[in-house]
């Protein structure tokens, strides 16, 4: 009779995904649709560092959206699984905003295109 550790085999870890120059222009352009629209990158610096905050308060944040255009670019943003919605059921009603661990972890994607952008204002 054989151990049950030596029945168990793990699978190798994953050595990633391989791309061609086509699938990888794809995958980013699919990317930058998603981060497309005028407020979805200020919403998402507002939320980064595991913020909660209520739509009034995002509001307040970019005085320059109206309702409209901050409710359709959250409901883009969640949409596409960057920005969670939180429901306090009472009452008046209280929702809030915050991003899902895979919407944070853009900040240091986004943080090095700041740096890419700042090195070609010293070349």
């Amino acid at each position: 009779m054989t151990r049950a550790d030596e029945k168990v085999r793990y699978l190798p870890e994953s050595k990633g995904t391989t791309y061609t120059a086509t699938s990888a222009a794809s995958d980013v352009e699919s990317v930058i649709r998603m981060l497309d629209g005028r407020w979805k990158l200020a919403i998402l610096f507002h939320l980064f560092g595991d913020k909660h905050l209520r739509f009034s308060d995002l509001e307040r944040a970019i005085p320059t959206i109206s309702q409209k255009m901050l409710v359709q670019q959250l409901r883009g943003l969640e949409a596409d699984g960057l920005v969670t919605r939180l429901v306090h059921h009472q009452v008046p009603p209280k929702v809030e905003y915050s991003l899902t661990d895979w919407g944070q972890s853009l900040c240091p994607v986004l943080d090095a295109l700041l740096r890419w952008a700042a090195a070609r204002d010293t070349v």
